[in-house]
């Protein structure tokens, strides 16, 4: 008894009450609140009421005598027995873990063989109603102070509690079959030997082992197998590098070769682009489940080496999947996230997801979340890496129950993966299973852990592994023998050797066989496009008008609208009658015809359905019925694809993450998400860089995802004004100084060799054929958007239905059309330019009488670089001098990128002169007057036709 715990935490409100005494003695319980000892008398006399009031009162003065909450602190978690689980290391002095303490309640040694009767709120007694103390504190030890710790009081919902305290609680409930540990010591062996053999064969690379946490391979197998046998026919997954190759090979079922062959130094690579390390890749694979028999179909998403980054990528394919199966409730489709203690404490994106797990257009209904707790980060202890006493106290914010447990207890950590996998499919909410385990090498094979943490070491070199420990018991208990535990060690290593034999016969690697995603049908069976070819982008002007005349009415009957709004629907009314168009009308027509040709639309960010700039309003409000809105987008035909327009959460990082997710399950998708302004991007930079920039080159994973990125200098101050073009253009991969062959298929050939788009449209129109060929692309590429703001309600920004009616098509250069072009021998200065500044270019030309000499030309796409239009531009104005000209400052915007493609297009005899604003530090001036007078310097220096003159370039 000296080591005894007692956890009335365990019994809750209902230890607290700690039982009434069978018979008629009264018992006198003392709490720590101040005050007299609450006296209670066995059920028989009736008294338990007035107790329960008294022990309640007491709750509300002192929230901790509720015991309940805190006995996972004593719980024994850590393998290696030299760490606390926690790194609050003290043992509250309401639990009574010894003898002595017993006084602390009013107790003596020999109250503990009184008999209690059992309240209706634990399920200790199984089938009986009264225990002796002794007793009770026995089997509460047994479930909750050995080697699971539970958190979950936290949660506000009765019926979850007690579903969590009838599974841990009930006698008998973590007992075995043989036939279950047979199995569980089989899929331990193929972790364990797995790891022995690229050991073995590979001791000097790379690869990230799972050594000291091999229970995770059956851990991650019991939450499929429980959850197929739930329903569940698709799970996705997330995981960092450590592991990852085991979890290929006895998770997904990778083909041991194709893993093995990754090791080879001469392997030659298949496809184009930059490839990635083997612990980076993902998987896609349809198998049986063996278990269940049934269908599964297991996802492993691809992911770099920033830890978290992929968690929000796997939530929105999730979320996507689920979509498209008419899944609603998730009871088809889950998602599993593999954590390290380090990361999933340290990392924002983790509270950034998990505060997307219930919002209506974000939830997956659930996400069973695994933590593989090497009690140490990299070269970091937990005491320097994290403030709170887990590492997964995140979770709480969600009310998602924490079951931490030793991962040197094989039977515990699968009844407790069997539970959480069977909470997320009864509750779908979240989930958090904490493995408490060790890293037996350094942070990879090649690292040196002593250096930092020689004691832990010393006790992790001391440690036999878990399959030894496991294996013996088995063995002593008659399960197993060892003739048997030997054979299966043989046979799995006999596979790793046949499979190493035949991985010596592969030459060339091939990323396609890792693909994550794949879309049936939509390639070729070589995963190349079907054609080199895009359809023209306009519509039917009868499609054009129907959708105006939606845009521009209120679907619903008795839905009144703001007085405001009124007045916006009136205008749309009235463009639609002189057959024009704005930017909101232009996106919603794109939108539509989109929507009517069976493509689902899914647009997201902070405020999208009004518009940061209250211009779209695709969602209407009801003046007078809570929470009424109306989508009109989704009454315009019978038969159309679903809209989905939602306001984020106050996160980029995150969000942008899940959109591209969402983006990655289907092609027949526009998946758009938009900044609430264009700089605000770079708290997502980790999204923008590691997935959709290099997403193609890396894992050969085509993405069509939209950014929309408000850009534009007006005065709003350096955070409000520059989406940052410069550094989209300078990560785009084509070559500034190859001369391009300009062939037939050119414009839709630059397209796919490019790794992503950059437009920066001046016209409605513009931004309307963008949109469309971006879904009528025979391959997907993200596009990047600059979009507007002042030009939102620009009376110039404008398009007529003519420029988007059948046979039109987006223009990626939209030329001269004026006086200038019609007599191009007279014209001394062609002025390029890109995006709003256009609009005043040309109110200075025309203020100053120079229509006829000097042409602007704009540059609707600026990357891939338009090489054959401007130079059909530059060549129609033989004696025309050349100038770029930005709002942007000079270090910034686009200068530096098409200056250098001006000259390779161009020649040396032919320089492109640059106006704009001086270099600077901050993106935009937050002085109104500064930024006017920059903005009519540099206008003054644009038409000066003597500006550049005796200057050298």
């Amino acid at each position: 008894m000296n080591q005894l715990r007692l956890l009335p935490s365990r019994l809750g409100t209902q230890a607290s009450r700690l039982l009434a005494p069978h018979g008629a003695q009264t018992f006198s319980w003392c709490s720590r609140s101040s005050g007299p000892p609450a006296s209670f008398a066995s059920s028989g006399v009736g008294g338990g009421s007035s107790y329960m009031e008294e022990m309640y009162f007491a709750w509300l003065e002192n929230p901790q005598s509720v015991h309940k909450i805190r006995g996972h602190h004593v719980a024994q978690l850590d393998p290696l027995g030299i760490l606390d689980a926690d790194l609050d290391s003290f043992v509250p002095s309401d639990l009574i873990t010894t003898i002595d303490k017993l006084a602390f309640y009013d107790l003596r040694e020999a109250d503990l063989d009184k008999e209690f009767q059992l309240p209706t709120t634990t399920f200790i007694g199984g089938s009986e109603n009264t225990l002796s103390l002794r007793e009770i504190i026995r089997r509460l030890e047994g479930t909750y102070c050995q080697h699971i710790g539970l958190e979950f009081m936290f949660i506000n919902d009765v019926e979850q509690c007690q579903w969590i305290r009838q599974k841990f609680e009930t006698p008998g409930v973590m007992q075995f079959s043989s036939e279950e540990k047979r199995t569980l010591l089989a899929r331990l062996v193929r972790s364990m030997r797995f790891e022995d053999f690229l050991a073995r064969k590979w001791s000097s690379e790379k690869r990230f082992g799972l050594e000291g946490c091999e229970v995770m391979i059956p851990a991650l197998k019991t939450i499929i197998d429980k959850s197929s046998e739930m329903g569940i026919e698709n799970v996705i997954l997330g995981m960092p590098h450590r592991g990852r190759l085991n979890v290929l090979a006895n998770v997904i079922r990778k083909d041991l070769e194709q893993i093995f062959c990754q090791f080879d130094p001469k392997l030659e690579a298949a496809d184009e682009g930059s490839g990635d390390v083997k612990y980076h890749l993902g998987m896609y694979h349809e198998r049986i489940n063996r278990v269940t028999n049934r269908n599964i179909t297991l996802s492993l998403v691809a992911n770099p080496s920033h830890l978290e980054a992929v968690d929000p990528v796997v939530q929105g394919k999730t979320k996507a999947e689920q979509f498209y199966r008419g899944d609603a409730q998730g009871k088809k489709v889950m998602s599993i996230l593999v954590h390290g203690d380090a990361a999933f404490a340290g990392q924002g994106v983790v509270y950034e997801t998990f505060h997307l797990s219930d919002l209506p257009s974000y939830t997956t209904n659930g996400t069973v979340h695994v933590v593989v707790n090497n009690q140490i980060g990299f070269t970091t202890d937990p005491r320097m890496a994290r403030s709170s006493p887990y590492p997964t106290d995140v979770a709480r914010v969600v009310n998602a129950p924490i079951f931490h447990v030793n991962a040197d207890d094989p039977e515990a950590v699968i009844y407790v993966c069997s539970v959480a996998a069977e909470w997320r499919n009864t509750f779908n909410k979240d989930v958090v299973v904490d493995l408490v385990c060790y890293r037996r090498r350094g942070h990879n094979e090649m690292d040196e852990p002593m250096f930092t943490q020689p004691l832990m070491y010393k006790q992790i070199h001391r440690q036999a592994p878990v399959l030894k420990k496991y294996a013996d018991r088995l063995i002593a208990e008659g399960t197993v023998t060892l003739q048997e535990f030997e054979e299966e060690i043989a046979k799995y290593d006999r596979i790793c050797e046949e499979a190493y034999g035949r991985s010596k016969d592969k030459k060339i690697l091939h990323i396609k066989h890792w693909l994550d995603s794949p879309w049936p049908g939509f390639f070729n069976m070589d995963g190349e496009p079907k054609s080199m070819t895009c359809p023209a982008t306009g519509v039917p002007e009868d499609t054009l008008t129907h959708i105006g005349e939606v845009a521009s009415s209120v679907p619903l009957e008795d839905f009144k609208i703001h007085v405001g709004l009124s007045r916006i629907l009136q205008g749309r009314a009235d463009m639609i009658r002189k057959r024009t168009v704005d930017w909101a009308l232009a996106e919603y027509m794109a939108f539509g015809s989109l929507l009517k040709g069976g493509i689902h639309v899914r647009l997201s960010g902070q405020d999208v359905e009004r518009g940061t700039f209250s211009h779209r309003h695709h969602v209407l409000h009801d003046q007078d019925i809570d929470r009424r809105t109306c989508v009109p987008m989704n009454h315009l035909w019978p038969d159309q694809a679903p809209y989905t327009v939602c306001n984020s959460s106050l996160s980029e990082y995150g969000v942008l993450g899940f959109e591209l997710g969402y983006a990655m399950a289907s092609p027949s998708a526009l998946v758009l998400w938009e900044a609430q302004f264009g700089d605000f991007h770079n708290t997502a930079q980790c999204i923008i860089d590691q997935f959709i920039s290099t997403g193609q080159a890396k894992w050969v994973r085509h993405n069509g995802i939209v950014l929309l990125l408000p850009h534009g200098m007006e005065g709003m101050g350096p955070e409000h004004s520059s989406a940052r073009p410069e550094r989209f253009l300078q990560m785009s991969n084509d070559d500034s100084d190859a001369y391009p062959a300009f062939t037939q298929d050119f414009e839709v050939r630059q397209l796919y060799d490019c790794n992503w788009i950059v437009v920066n449209c001046s016209t409605p129109a513009s931004f309307f054929h963008v949109l469309r060929r971006q879904i009528l692309l025979p391959f997907r590429k993200p596009l990047i958007i600059f979009t507007p703001k002042s030009l939102l309600r620009h009376p110039e920004a404008k398009s007529s239905f003519d420029q988007m009616v059948s046979g039109t098509s987006f223009q990626r250069v939209i030329p001269e059309d004026g006086a200038a072009a019609r007599a191009p021998e007279q014209v001394r200065r062609l002025i390029f330019c890109t995006g709003k500044v256009f609009y005043d270019l040309v109110k200075e030309r025309s203020s100053q009488g120079l229509d006829e000499r000097v042409a602007i030309t704009r540059l609707e796409q600026i990357s891939p670089f338009p090489f054959d239009l401007i130079k059909r531009e530059a060549e129609k104005y033989p004696g025309a001098e050349l100038v770029w000209c930005q709002e942007e400052h000079k270090n910034m915007g686009y200068y530096d990128y098409i200056s250098p493609r001006f000259t390779t297009v161009l020649g040396r005899a032919r320089h492109i002169w640059y106006v704009g604003r001086d270099p600077a530090a901050a993106p935009a001036t937050g002085n109104r007057n500064t930024h006017l007078v920059s903005l009519k310097k540099f206008l003054d220096t644009a038409f000066n036709l003597q500006a550049f003159e005796g200057k050298t370039f």
